[in-house]
């Protein structure tokens, strides 16, 4: 698999943050723009990660979700905005998008 491009729709604040790192396809929209963008950029096939703030999620159809929820190109990958409460863990969004639990790994030099 050839990785193609990455993309962020989200709050203006996070979409900063990701050009500062070298995202350069963001899109700082309201979340029912936001929902309409992700439609349109997970039909073009131009990119293989597609990063959107939580937020948006409410604003997407349902069926349109579970297709998400279980699609791996583009992998779309929800991110919560800095302050909101219900954060999905890095494990639950492992077991969620890979399908592996990595609940106590442990990972890094413990010595």
């Amino acid at each position: 698999m050839k990785l193609k491009g990455i993309a962020f729709i989200g709050e203006q604040e996070m979409s900063k943050g990701f050009r500062l790192v070298g995202i350069e396809q963001t899109f700082s929209l309201t979340a029912e723009r936001g929902a309409a963008k992700l439609a349109e950029l997970f039909e073009s096939n131009s990119f293989s990660v597609i990063m959107v703030s939580d937020s948006i999620r409410r604003y997407i159809d349902r069926r349109f979700l579970s297709k998400l929820d279980i699609t791996t190109e583009p992998l779309v990958v929800f991110l919560p905005f800095t302050g909101e409460s219900d954060q999905e863990s890095i494990e639950s969004l492992a077991k969620r998008i890979l399908g592996v639990d990595i609940g106590g790994v442990s990972i890094g030099n413990n010595s």
